[in-house]
């Protein structure tokens, strides 16, 4: 039986299935700028949304932290314990001066937020199930796995999030894994490697970390990229994949890793895709998604740029504007299409469908 959890309880019909809690967010003394990864990208995110009038504060589903009955559905015992030793922490995510820091603190400033993180990833597994989609602000931990943390991954959000589903939600037995982060995501591919039940794409730039060697014998659509890969390139084979994918093996849940450091410039990913070319891959997948009424969660992941938030914004407003996001959630969000303004949009859609 599973254990009770408060992440599954609903939320208030009238939010949108959007996760996020400003506890995401990593500051402390500056030690977050060690790291290439910008700490408080996540509530930029959401600062962004709320400036376009997409969402307000009391209408988004705030996160909440998981907990180590939460963790254990998938971590051992084991590697929690190894997580109150600080200099783990500082090997996982990178930044060696947390290793000398007291592990009280280390657990409230540095772990905290990412358990907040999962446990916003596993209440937007239930969301996308009932909504359609449903998009965690933050998440995408793809490094680790159950037993291992590494490139600043400490938790495995993918993971937990798929197993929670498969334990307690009718219906779903089967999930897709669509990993479009610039690196490998060999975290879900070691913990899902012999399970029949999980379908893993991943497209990633094949010459940078982690070059996980054993866990790339989980891939069933392995697209290895070389460096400085284009938009061109890039969004082709994303589409013949994704599609190819979803033809392949019908899942019950798309779980959608649409990390932003392939990014032209980003220090860690080595590819040259443009803000743009990354709206348009999450249009493409969301598009293969919901034209085949799979319903599909998306987390943030990888990103090493200052403007990586505000092309995330871009591209979950452009999701909107396309009607892809909602017609299955009450109208009630604040900046969302009144239900004349749906039908209205989706006679366009019809339209401009019809003149092509």
């Amino acid at each position: 039986r599973p254990h009770r959890t408060e992440l599954y309880e609903d939320p208030p019909l009238g939010c949108w299935p959007i996760v996020y809690s400003p506890d995401y967010n990593i500051t402390f003394m500056g030690l977050e700028k060690l790291h290439p990864f910008d700490a408080g990208k996540w509530g930029k995110i959401i600062n962004f949304l709320k400036e376009e009038k997409l969402i307000a504060d009391d209408l988004i589903v705030q996160a909440r932290e998981a907990s180590d009955e939460d963790l254990l559905v998938v971590h051992t015992r084991r590697y929690l314990n190894k997580l109150k030793w600080s200099f783990v922490v500082a090997t996982i995510t990178e930044i060696p001066p947390v290793a000398f820091l007291p592990n009280f603190i280390v657990q409230r400033k540095v772990l905290k937020p990412l358990r907040t993180q999962t446990g916003g990833t596993i209440m937007a597994g239930k969301l996308a199930v009932d909504r359609g989609w449903a998009i965690n602000v933050g998440g995408g931990f793809h490094h680790c796995s159950s037993d291992k943390g590494g490139g600043f991954c400490a938790y495995a959000d993918i993971t937990l999030a798929i197993k929670f589903l498969f334990e307690r939600v009718q219906g779903v037995s089967r999930a897709t894994i669509i990993d479009l982060d610039a690196h490998q995501g060999n975290g879900h591919e070691r913990d899902f490697m012999d399970d029949p039940r999980v379908y893993i794409m991943d497209a990633y730039n094949r010459y940078i970390y982690p070059g996980d060697g054993f866990a790339k014998r989980a891939i069933k659509r392995k697209v290895e990229l070389e460096w400085g890969t284009e938009d061109t390139e890039y969004l082709q084979k994303v589409q013949t994949h994704v599609e190819g994918a979803l033809n392949e093996f019908k899942p019950d849940i798309l779980v959608y890793n649409a990390g932003t450091d392939i990014l032209d410039g980003d220090p860690l990913g080595g590819l040259a895709i443009s803000p743009q070319g990354i709206v348009k891959r999450d249009e493409l997948v969301f598009r293969a998604a919901r034209s085949r009424g799979v319903p599909v969660l998306m987390v943030t992941s990888g990103g090493y740029q200052k403007r990586t938030a505000r092309i995330i914004a871009d591209s979950i407003l452009n999701l909107h504007s396309l009607g892809l996001l909602g017609r299955q959630q009450p109208a009630c969000a604040l900046g969302s299409p009144s239900l004349d303004q749906m039908v209205r949009d989706s006679a366009k859609d019809f339209s401009s469908l019809s003149l092509q």
